[in-house]
């Protein structure tokens, strides 16, 4: 496996980024791995090397870039995590996005074509935004325990399903007070509506979180399942 750190220029400052792809049998496809809320740190690289290990390209962003370049969640962080989550938009995002494909474009290692995303907690909005926002790139995008996927905000990304020509996925946890049934049932009837290639599965016994190994609230079963998924997602999608 290849891994580096770069900082990447956007108009908002340095982006700095961590990407990971095999050393062999490339160019790979392109995955952006989108952060949860308590940031990016060893746990998500770690998660980040795992996909890259079955043929992906993968670049794992510090989506708080504008505000710190490392944000290390503490007991006492929590109101601090909160400010930094709070402060991304889906059209942020989507701006870093373009400079994290922009990079990739330029590296013989990473193939032109069908890329994907995946977003955890807080990003679970921002990979579906990403999706509708570049329908001709992202050709497969995914959500885990995702927050505010479908609200009355006037961007919630449900309101641009109709966008979207890839397929999504939503894995969501059977108690999560930041995606409750009723906001999933919402969606799913928006992505009906709207004719988007999609699934909703829910993951019994599970917790917002659960997908995390350093989390305790991690369930290994419902993890291996989140992995299947996903990497099924992107062999049916990033690989024609």
């Amino acid at each position: 496996m290849i891994e580096h750190e770069i900082d990447l220029r956007t108009p908002d400052g340095a982006m700095n980024t961590f990407i990971v792809h095999p050393e062999e049998e490339g160019p790979h496809p392109v995955v952006l791995f989108l952060m949860d809320a308590p940031g990016k740190r060893e746990e998500l690289h770690d998660m980040a090397r795992r996909l890259a290990s079955v043929g992906y390209y993968v670049m794992l962003p510090n989506l708080y870039y504008r505000r710190v370049r490392a944000f290390v969640m503490t007991p006492d962080a929590r109101a601090e995590m909160m400010a930094h989550m709070n402060s991304l938009t889906n059209a942020m995002v989507c701006a870093d996005a373009a400079v994290l494909l922009g990079h990739a474009a330029e590296d013989p290692a990473a193939r032109p074509g069908p890329a994907g995303c995946v977003g955890y907690c807080m990003s679970g909005p921002f990979a579906f935004a990403l999706a509708a926002a570049l329908p001709d790139r992202i050709a497969a995008a995914a959500s885990f325990h995702g927050v505010r996927l479908c609200t009355e905000a006037a961007d919630s990304p449900h309101r641009d399903a109709g966008r979207v020509r890839g397929e999504l996925y939503f894995g969501c946890a059977e108690t999560d007070e930041w995606a409750p049934p009723a906001m999933i049932e919402a969606l799913g009837e928006a992505l009906r509506a709207s004719g988007t290639r999609h699934r909703i599965e829910w993951y019994p016994g599970t917790a917002h979180g659960f997908v995390f190994p350093q989390r305790p609230v991690y369930v290994k079963a419902a993890a291996e399942r989140h992995w299947e998924r996903l990497i099924a997602l992107f062999g049916r999608n990033l690989r024609s």
